[in-house]
């Protein structure tokens, strides 16, 4: 499960990586859980945390830059595949600043004889995701 801090709760949350949107990289909260932070702080512990990029290069601009996302959601996802099942996932990153941010280099080059654009994508700052798991009583 992922959770992701609102105000003074945890919550739930879903993957929302997409190319067309104005945040390319966020996250929808799902309903499931919403746990106040003291009470989540009680019940879990820090174990690590992890910084995930992804790159993509391509011809197509929107297509290079949902390549990335698909690829950072990818890494997500496995993440959290890997995990104890009593662990969670909690975003790291701050909004503003400290939010991860698809960045754009733009490069020229000759395909078949005319001008074409290159796009290369990355992401920065690295998506930070914790990995927490419940404190032993």
């Amino acid at each position: 499960m992922i959770f992701k801090k609102y105000g003074t709760s945890y919550h739930s949350v879903d993957p929302n990586f997409e190319s067309k949107a104005l945040n390319e990289i966020g996250f929808r909260k799902d309903k499931e859980r919403v746990v106040p932070v003291e009470e989540f702080q009680g019940a879990y512990e820090h174990l690590t945390t992890h910084e995930l990029v992804a790159e993509a290069d391509g011809l197509v601009q929107d297509h290079t830059e949902q390549l990335l996302l698909d690829r950072l959601e990818s890494r997500l996802l496995e993440l959290e595949a890997s995990l104890d099942p009593h662990c969670v996932l909690v975003v790291d990153n701050s909004d503003g600043p400290d939010w991860p941010k698809t960045k754009q280099h733009l490069r020229n080059t000759v395909v078949d004889g005319e001008n074409r654009l290159h796009f290369d994508y990355s992401v920065a700052p690295a998506l930070r995701m914790a990995v927490y798991a419940p404190r032993e009583a």
